[in-house]
Parts: C-alpha cells; sequence; structure tokens
C-alpha cells in the first residue's frame, strides 16, 4: 500500500491561542507504517496546550513500528499524568486522543479517547469509527438519545473520558483498508461547526489530501471557527 496525507490545524476566529495538537505535522506520501494522530488539550492557562503536545509527541516519537496503538495511547496519558504530578500549576489539564497506525500491510489499528474522531470515507459514504467519550455520546450509544438530539444537546460538550487520569479504558478498532479509501482525524473543532454531509461533500470534491485538509479546516472557519480546528486527511493508493 501507498498513502498520502496532509494535515491542517488553526485557533479559529474565537480562541487567542491553539490547544490542539496532530501528527504528522507536514504533508507526505509513502508506504507506511504511518503513525496518524489528532489531540485536543483542556486546561487553565497554557495546559491545554501542554497536554495534547506532551500526548502526541509521547504517542507518535517512539520508532518501533509494532508498538500497538492502545500502547501509544497509554503512553501519551502517562506523560500527562507525569507532568500533572510534577508541576501544580498543570494540575487537572487533560486532552483527547485518537490515533491509527496505518501499516504496510493496508491494516488500520485505531485506539482513541475523547471526543476527537476518526471517519472512513468509502464508496462515496462517510462512516464514524470512533465513539464519542461525552455525557450526550453514552446516551447515544446506549439509544437513549438520537444523534440529532445529542447534537445541539446543552452538555454534549462534557467529556466522561481524557487522559490525564490514573486509569483509563481505550476504545480499540481494526480495520482493513482498500485503493481509494480516504481517511480523517479531526478534533471536535471541525466537527462543531460542519454535520457529517458537509464533511463527506469536502471529501468528495477535493482531488487531493491537502486539498481536502485545507477546505474543511477553512469552511469550519467560514461557519464560525468556534474553537481550534485540527484535521489529518489520509488517502490510500496502490
Amino acid at each position: 500500500m501507498n498513502y498520502t496525507w496532509a494535515s491542517a490545524t488553526d485557533s479559529g476566529h474565537v480562541r487567542d491561542h491553539n490547544e490542539d495538537s496532530l501528527s504528522p505535522t507536514e504533508d507526505g506520501s509513502g508506504p507506511g507504517p504511518l503513525v496518524v494522530a489528532v489531540a485536543d488539550g483542556m486546561g487553565g492557562h497554557a495546559a491545554g496546550e501542554v497536554a495534547s503536545r506532551l500526548a502526541i509527541e509521547a504517542a507518535v516519537t517512539e520508532v518501533v513500528d509494532d508498538l500497538e496503538a492502545a500502547v501509544r495511547v497509554t503512553r501519551g496519558n502517562q506523560a500527562v499524568v507525569d507532568a500533572t504530578r510534577a508541576d501544580d500549576q498543570l494540575a487537572g489539564m487533560g486532552t483527547t486522543l485518537t490515533l491509527a497506525i496505518i501499516g504496510t500491510d493496508g491494516v488500520m489499528h485505531i485506539a482513541h479517547i475523547g471526543d476527537s474522531r476518526l471517519y472512513l470515507f468509502r464508496d462515496d459514504e462517510l462512516r464514524l469509527l470512533t465513539n464519542d467519550h461525552t455525557w450526550v455520546g453514552e446516551l447515544v450509544a446506549r439509544g437513549q438519545l438520537s444523534p440529532a438530539e445529542a447534537a445541539n444537546h446543552p452538555r454534549r460538550h462534557l467529556l466522561t473520558r481524557v487522559l490525564g487520569m490514573d486509569s483509563l479504558t481505550i476504545d480499540e478498532t481494526t480495520l482493513d483498508l482498500v485503493k481509494r479509501d480516504r481517511i480523517l482525524v479531526c478534533s471536535d473543532g471541525l466537527t462543531t461547526m460542519l454535520e457529517d454531509a458537509r464533511i463527506a461533500a469536502h471529501l468528495r470534491h477535493e482531488e487531493t489530501a491537502t486539498g481536502a485538509a485545507w477546505a474543511l479546516l477553512e469552511a469550519a472557519n467560514a461557519a464560525g471557527g468556534f474553537d481550534n480546528t485540527s484535521v489529518v486527511v489520509v488517502d490510500v493508493g496502490p
């Protein structure tokens, strides 16, 4: 398999700094393995930015190719926990982390905590492969709330799982990729601004991963840019 990827991130029109972190930070192509990740930090002062950066650094910089996705997320969590214990000013910080390892064999391993998302665009259909770990997301997963009701619920941003906790449960998924698949990993700055239909439209109409990443970012800002927005797009080729 060969992959082509692109990333884009912006603070938006309301926030004065960007608490998101992502990887890769530069566009590229190659046969893999590729580690793709988006983290959306939270906390007082600059703590959210610190949490997301530490999580990404710990999760993606390890050079061992066969390091499992969940192990990478666990390392990201430990980095945040250790920093919090070492500095009282960072107390209470946390971050989401959605990570995928895309192998040379076309198998994608996903590990996920929080409400950043991973989508698969295949055969002109957009599929969400992660569950939001939010108060309303848990209700949707149990069938107690519809996705439409969740979209405008006042507690839709209340997270139930984040990195920065002593113990955590990591969602894991494995998927076999095929040629012409397009993968999107994003923070909730995108999904709170754009409905899935609009996200799918941009993924459908943009020919390149770079074009898709920046079209999504610009659309989120045009819709209000109320939050930081980060996206990584990966195209699966021959």
